[in-house]
């Protein structure tokens, strides 16, 4: 007998059908994925199982009775406890208050500080010794790395006394051993009887923990198998409704031919990066791989302006000094990051206010033409085709996938030399990773020179052309032809800096 059963779930938003008579059946000791596009419905459905959302109609049972989770606070009374893909944590507040914020413990009508440190560390016990270097549970969370807060989040979820637990993303900012590390605590949770809701887009970590997986298209469940007993282009295809083509996870490339050197470094050194050279050719895709924080983001960052340097920048052959983002931006430098609500989408903003500030910084206008802007928004977002009800309406109306493709578009309006990639697809399901990695690739065809790196070791095989392994600030491995493969790049991740 199922644990919790969603059945004829429906929720609409406006003439935008997010579920259709979705369904889904929860068992004890069970993690139960669930799969589909960006805006299939799959975060809908368990915003409604979270309390978040009320849906317009369908029926929730619990052990056979039926359910009415009118709010957060009811399912918490139920026992579900979910981790938000875009994380709900409190800024300026300590690590330890974040993890105890549904239930601070008090004394006299005062915050127990003791106890909050107590249970804090106790429910972040299972991650303490991955959360590498300045975690503390007194730390402001404002000052802790993505995936130190990610880390936080998934503490805040497993706090209490939950027995159905659902992640959406979870490990999305998360190298390896922090990934194992939640994964193990996964499997007690199981073996203690609890029921998991699990998304992701990332195929090997779903067939590694996985149970069971449920495919949502376009707001109605197509699928639901053991994954024992399906495979990865069954899944894909149900996804999109088509066979798999799946680009993403193709052999990797064959190199091009190298154009001009483009971008030439020489003994770049920051606060995290080590003496790093390399040289990047016009129309080439160099990607940066190696264990998660090992300086790949760092060194995109400096480039960026965003983190002070020592060692030569040459563009071009010419030395360029790069000591603030504005200095990148009028050198033709771009970048993209992963954590789009906090570095890429202006919140609170139309769509078209998030393509046009880097046009208008370039081109020093102080005044917004809409009308004589609306056509070259109109082409880069179709360029990427993104899509969307209207330039007008706020980003937030989209998917997370849309809206890394107009945080991408921004770029498009006028040339851009070299393109930083900062883990661009971070929480982006399969078919929109491919979208955008085939515009990556005609970004480069066109001669622009472009820095990947990815969380996601298939994606950086599939897509550079050549790799750099990154390991303690420093590059200690080329790949290049045929040593671009997933053996030789775990090998050269783990040499010792």
């Amino acid at each position: 007998m199922p644990h919790l059963k969603m059945t004829d779930m429906n929720k609409t938003y406006g003439a935008t059908k997010a579920l259709t008579s979705c369904r889904i059946e929860l068992f004890p000791g069970e993690l139960h994925v669930i799969m589909g596009a960006n805006g299939s419905g799959k975060s809908t459905l368990c915003k409604i199982l979270a309390g978040s959302v009320k849906p317009d109609s369908g029926t929730i049972t619990l052990d056979g009775r039926k359910v009415d989770i009118s709010d957060p606070k009811a399912a918490r009374n139920l026992g579900v406890s979910i981790f938000y893909q875009e994380l709900s944590l409190s800024r300026n507040r300590t690590v330890a208050e974040n993890i105890l914020a549904k239930d601070l413990p008090t004394r006299a009508g005062f915050v127990d500080v003791k106890a909050v440190m107590a249970q804090a560390a106790q429910a972040f016990a299972p991650f303490k010794e991955v959360a590498g270097d300045g975690f503390d549970l007194s730390a402001r969370v404002g000052d802790l790395r993505p995936d130190q807060r990610q880390l936080v989040e998934i503490a805040k979820a497993f706090a209490g006394d939950a027995d159905i637990f659902i992640f959406d993303e979870p490990t999305s900012a998360l190298d390896r051993a922090q990934t194992e590390a939640f994964f193990k605590e996964l499997d007690r949770r199981k073996a203690e009887g609890a029921a998991i809701v699990f998304i992701s887009h990332r195929m090997e970590e779903v067939f590694e923990i996985g149970d069971r997986v449920t495919v949502i298209r376009d707001g109605e469940s197509v699928s639901s198998a053991s994954l024992a007993d399906t495979t990865r282009d069954r899944i894909v295809a149900e996804m999109v409704g088509g066979e798999s083509n799946t680009g993403v996870f193709a052999d990797p490339p064959q190199a091009p031919a190298p154009g001009k050197v483009r971008l030439a470094l020489q003994d770049l050194s920051s606060r995290r990066l080590r003496d790093v050279s390399l040289t990047l050719h016009a129309g080439e895709i160099l990607g940066l791989g190696g264990l998660h924080g090992q300086g790949q983001s760092d060194l995109l960052r400096a480039l960026f302006g965003l983190e002070p340097t020592t060692g030569d920048v040459l563009l071009d052959g010419t030395p360029i000094a790069l000591h603030s983002p504005r200095r990148a931006i009028r050198g033709g430098f771009g970048y993209i990051s992963g954590d789009r609500q906090t570095e890429g989408a202006i919140t609170g903003r139309s769509i078209f206010e998030n393509v046009v500030p880097i046009h208008l910084f370039k081109s020093r206008q102080h005044i917004l033409r809409r009308k004589t802007l609306q056509a070259d928004v109109d082409r880069v977002l179709q360029i990427l085709a993104t899509r969307h009800g209207g330039t007008g309406l706020p980003i937030s109306s989209l998917s997370g996938g849309n809206q890394q493709k107009v945080i991408i578009s921004r770029w498009l309006m006028d040339d851009t030399e070299v393109l930083l990639l900062d883990d661009p697809t971070k929480g982006i399901d399969l078919k929109t990773k491919l979208e955008l990695f085939e515009l990556i690739r005609s970004l480069a065809d066109k001669g622009m020179a472009i820095l990947l790196y990815t969380s996601e070791d298939a994606e950086l095989l599939a897509n550079s052309d050549r790799i750099l392994v990154f390991n303690n600030g420093r590059i200690v491995r080329e790949l290049a032809g045929a040593d671009r493969t997933r053996l030789m790049l775990t090998r050269a991740a783990f040499e010792a800096a």
